[in-house]
C-alpha cells in the first residue's frame, strides 16, 4: 500500500481525512459556522445566519474530503475522481486522457505510476470552465514523472472556480502508485498522456477514481 502523509486532520464521519491544503477555505467557513450556532441561541438574527453558514462548512468538509484507497494493481492508474471527458491520439504519439472534475469530487489527485517526479511546473493562465476546450490555456500545473514506461506527463488544470492548484511533491521526490500528490481546489480537470503503444481501458463517459480505475490495457 503506498504511503500516504499524515500531516492533515482525521475526520471520522468523512471515513478518511481533509485534504492538505483546504484551510485557507476550510477555517474560516467553520470558524463562522460555529460563532453564529454558539450566538443563535441569543439572537434571532445570528440563527438565521447559522443555517447557511452550517451549510457552507458542511460542504466544504464534503468537498476537501481525502478518503483512504485501496490502490488497483496496474501499470496506469487514475490520478483523479471524475468523468473521462475525453481521449485524443497526440502528434507524438501518446494519447491523452483528459478527466473531467466536479465539485461533488474528491479533488485529492494521485500519482498513476510509480517512480521520480523529474518536474512541476507551474504555468499562468485563465479561468474558464473546465468542461470547456479553452480550458486548455486556464491555470495549470504540469507534471512529469521517470517511470517503467518511461517519461510520463500529467497536467493539473483549474477550472472557473478552481484557482488554486496545490502540489505536494517537489521535483526529484520518489513516488509510490497511487500516492497523493496534489489538491485542486473545486470544480477542474486532470490530463494524462500515455506513451505510444500503452492501449487505452476507459471510455468518455466512464467515471474514474484515483488511485482505483485502470487507465491502461495489458
Amino acid at each position: 500500500m503506498p504511503h500516504s502523509q499524515t500531516s492533515a486532520p482525521r475526520v471520522g464521519f468523512l471515513n478518511g481525512r481533509l485534504a492538505r491544503g483546504a484551510s485557507p477555505w476550510l477555517l474560516p467557513t467553520v470558524a463562522t459556522a460555529a460563532l453564529s450556532l454558539t450566538r443563535a441561541r441569543k439572537s434571532g438574527r445570528w440563527a438565521a445566519a447559522a443555517v447557511p453558514a452550517t451549510a457552507l462548512a458542511a460542504g466544504m468538509l464534503w468537498f476537501f474530503r481525502d478518503p483512504e484507497r485501496e490502490i488497483t494493481q496496474g501499470r496506469v492508474i487514475s490520478p483523479a475522481d471524475g468523468v473521462v471527458q475525453s481521449i485524443m491520439p497526440w502528434k507524438d504519439g501518446r494519447t491523452r486522457v483528459a478527466i473531467f472534475m466536479s465539485p461533488l469530487n474528491v479533488h485529492v489527485n494521485r500519482a498513476p505510476l510509480a517512480g521520480t517526479v523529474t518536474s512541476v511546473e507551474h504555468i499562468p493562465g485563465g479561468f474558464v470552465p473546465a468542461f470547456n476546450k479553452e480550458s486548455e490555456n486556464n491555470e495549470r500545473v504540469v507534471w512529469h514523472f521517470d517511470t517503467e514506461l518511461g517519461d510520463i506527463e500529467m497536467v493539473q488544470i483549474a477550472g472557473a472556480v478552481a484557482r488554486r492548484i496545490v502540489p505536494y511533491l517537489p521535483a526529484g521526490t520518489k513516488v509510490e502508485q497511487g500516492e497523493r500528490i496534489g489538491l485542486i481546489r473545486f470544480g477542474s480537470r486532470v490530463d494524462i498522456y500515455l506513451p505510444e503503444g500503452v492501449e487505452v481501458a476507459v471510455e468518455v463517459g466512464q467515471a474514474t477514481t484515483a488511485g482505483v480505475t485502470r487507465i491502461d490495457r495489458d
